[in-house]
């Protein structure tokens, strides 16, 4: 049974869209609506439905907007509107499907059944990373695995110079000038980064201990083996000579 959250200013719109769904209650069920953009963010932050009805406007916050606010997107994202318009950013920002209000039950039918598939590709793929996880901490300290836009990343740490964050996104620059950008946040990186390799330097870097070339102290920034330079946060200065 998929559990499902709706976001919507209109209590009327969230009725309606409450009333569509009941006609597959064997395949869906609304456990939260929010009215307010607000609460359902603070909701988000420590519960995890199978897919979010977000409505794109909004007077306090917009749907995109309330997209990038939150720590982690890790379920099926389906944008509600009254305006074509917004189809090509819905998708743009990871939605899985768009319905145009009002909401028709043929349209609906086709948005659970993304979910569905949505739902059973993201249990899959995390139970692999979890299992690949355990492996790669009892026996290889040295590798690690990513899971992200539905494929597994295998890299060892020590092609990893540095992580750089891009709000939703994460570039990670490799050695021999590579980078791969995966859909992550920066915090998300860190938690699966092994901390006696990796530092978190600043908000927006988290360093390769192992590639630093220099440490400039007075102008506070390290210079990298690829010769970038990345600024030490005030607050970190002391954590990371500590660490050094």
């Amino acid at each position: 049974m998929l559990k499902a959250v709706i976001v919507d200013d209109e209590p009327k719109a969230i009725q309606s869209l409450i009333w569509e769904l009941s006609n597959f209650k064997e395949d869906i069920v609304v456990t939260q609506s929010f009215t307010s953009p607000e609460d359902a963010l603070k909701y988000l932050a420590s519960n995890t439905p199978d897919c979010l009805f977000l409505d794109v406007q909004m007077p306090t916050i917009g749907g995109f907007q309330f997209l990038e606010q939150l720590e982690q997107i890790n379920f099926a994202v389906v944008i509600t509107t009254a305006y074509d318009e917004y189809a090509i950013k819905a998708l743009k920002h990871e939605a899985i499907d768009y319905l145009l209000k009002p909401i028709d039950s043929d349209d609906l039918r086709e948005t659970i059944a993304k979910i569905k598939k949505h739902s059973d590709r993201n249990l899959n793929a995390e139970k692999l990373e979890r299992m690949l996880s355990n492996f790669n901490s009892k026996f290889d300290k040295k590798r690690i695995t990513i899971n992200t836009d539905g494929k597994l990343l295998f890299l060892d740490v020590d092609d990893i110079i540095y992580v750089e964050s891009d709000g939703n996104y994460s570039t990670l620059f490799l050695n021999e000038k590579k980078k791969i950008v995966i859909t992550k946040k920066l915090k998300e990186v860190d938690a699966i980064l092994p901390d006696h390799y990796f530092f978190r330097i600043h908000n927006s870097y988290i360093i390769n201990l192992n590639k630093i070339k220099a440490f400039i102290k007075n102008e506070g920034y390290v210079v990298m083996d690829s010769d970038h330079k990345i600024p030490v946060a005030r607050q970190r200065k002391s954590d990371f000579l500590e660490k050094l």
